[in-house]
C-alpha cells in the first residue's frame, strides 16, 4: 500500500545550486552594468546632445571637443580620453567618432574588456544618427 503523502519541492542541495547560479549572474551584472551604463547614458547621451546643439556643424573641432568634454564632466564619464575622440570633416559638417575600450577586473586575476565604437553625424541640415 502507498502512503497518501508524496513529497514535492526542491531539496536543500538543489536550492543551494540554484542560489549559486543566480548569485553568479548577479555578480556578473554588478560588474558589467556600470560600464554599459556609462557608455549608454554618458557617452551616447553626450554625443547626441552635441549633435543637437544649434550650429554645431559650423563650429571648430576644438569647440566641439570642448562641448563634448563638458557633457562628459557633467555625466561623470571617466573612460573616454581625448585621444579616443576623432572629428573628421564630411560633406555637410563633421563626423564625430568615439572609439575606446574599458578593461576592468572581474574576479581575482580575470578581467573583462568592453569595446565601444559610436559615430554620429554633425550636419548643417539637421541631426541624423
Amino acid at each position: 500500500m502507498n502512503s497518501g503523502k508524496q513529497q514535492r519541492g526542491i531539496t536543500l542541495l538543489g536550492f543551494i545550486v540554484v542560489l549559486m547560479v543566480v548569485g553568479f549572474f548577479a555578480f556578473l551584472a554588478m560588474r558589467l552594468f556600470p560600464v554599459y551604463q556609462e557608455y549608454h547614458f554618458g557617452v551616447v547621451g553626450a554625443m547626441k546632445g552635441v549633435q543637437q546643439e544649434p550650429g554645431v556643424a559650423n563650429m571648430t573641432p576644438e569647440k566641439i571637443k570642448d562641448l563634448l568634454n563638458r557633457r562628459f564632466y557633467i555625466s561623470y564619464v571617466e573612460s573616454v580620453k581625448p585621444q579616443h575622440i576623432k572629428i573628421t570633416r564630411s560633406g555637410t559638417g563633421y563626423n564625430l567618432n568615439i572609439k575606446y575600450e574599458v578593461r576592468r577586473p572581474l574576479a581575482y586575476n580575470l578581467e573583462f574588456v568592453a569595446t565601444f565604437d559610436k559615430t554620429v553625424e554633425l550636419s548643417r541640415q539637421g541631426s541624423t544618427d
